[in-house]
């Protein structure tokens, strides 16, 4: 009972605050002090999701695909090159800085060179997603490694493991909580760059949202818009879920 009171506790004011804002927006649209083209109301942009709800859950599933292939290819990617370059000292001193370079760009202006080099569709759209999530989950690890306790590490030790007995048994599993922080941030970003790479290269929601556009229709652009912000705090939760279930009995390891 007391956990239902917590939960209540933290999770009602956000949803009170929703509701009124919800209340306030369509009171406001209906009393035309905004034009509904240019804003329309909750209760259209709910209307234009049912009404089109096959053609919208298409586009979700395919936008859902390609974050999800750009987000795991990061996770595999970042945490491979962080461990090498922790391993490798030269190639981090290498190699990163031009890892920090690249995250500079803005994805929308090489998502036309995706388009030459991968063709539209997919590709295009798990690149850009990909490229956009790597760094956090790539730095974070690094970091992970590289503040291992010291005094777990000399503990440690006192088994005479091997250099890489030390980073599979002690060092990876102390950097798991700054590996889930940074799946955590490149979710959001992945959703960013497969909508980016899809107002490019086509398809999914941000195709969707491209087309809404062009025919001034601001309730599905509001509907495409809601959709994407609905896959992202999907996968933060599920990431949550997975931080909860691998720190369970760890609570050492757990990051404020």
């Amino acid at each position: 009972m007391s956990g239902l009171r917590a939960w209540l506790a933290d999770k009602l004011p956000a949803w009170i605050f929703l509701a009124l804002l919800l209340s306030v927006w369509e009171w406001v649209v209906a009393r035309q002090w905004v034009a509904s083209y240019l804003l329309p109301s909750p209760r259209q942009i709910l209307h234009t999701t049912l009404e089109l709800w096959p053609e919208i859950a298409a586009a979700t599933l395919s936008t859902a695909q390609s974050i999800a292939w750009g987000l795991g290819l990061s996770v595999i990617c970042g945490v491979t090159l962080a461990l090498l370059f922790f391993a490798i000292p030269l190639a981090r001193r290498a190699i990163l800085p031009f890892c920090i370079f690249f995250q500079t760009v803005p994805i929308i202006s090489i998502a036309p060179l995706l388009v030459i080099w991968f063709g539209f569709g997919q590709p295009t759209v798990k690149a850009s997603a990909f490229i956009v999530s790597l760094f956090p989950i790539l730095a974070n690890t690094l970091t992970g490694l590289q503040e291992t306790d010291p005094h777990l590490k000399e503990l440690f030790r006192l088994y005479k493991p091997s250099p890489w007995q030390l980073v599979a048994k002690l060092q990876i599993p102390s950097a798991i909580p700054y590996i889930l922080m940074g799946v955590k941030i490149s979710a959001g970003l992945a959703v960013i760059g497969a909508i980016v790479g899809e107002f490019i290269a086509g398809g999914g929601l941000g195709s969707l949202i491209d087309a809404a556009r062009t025919q001034q229709r601001v309730d599905l652009v509001f509907s495409g818009v809601l959709m994407s912000s609905a896959l992202a705090l999907l996968l933060v939760f599920f990431i949550e879920v997975i931080s909860r279930i691998l720190l369970r009995g760890r609570p050492y390891l757990r990051k404020s």
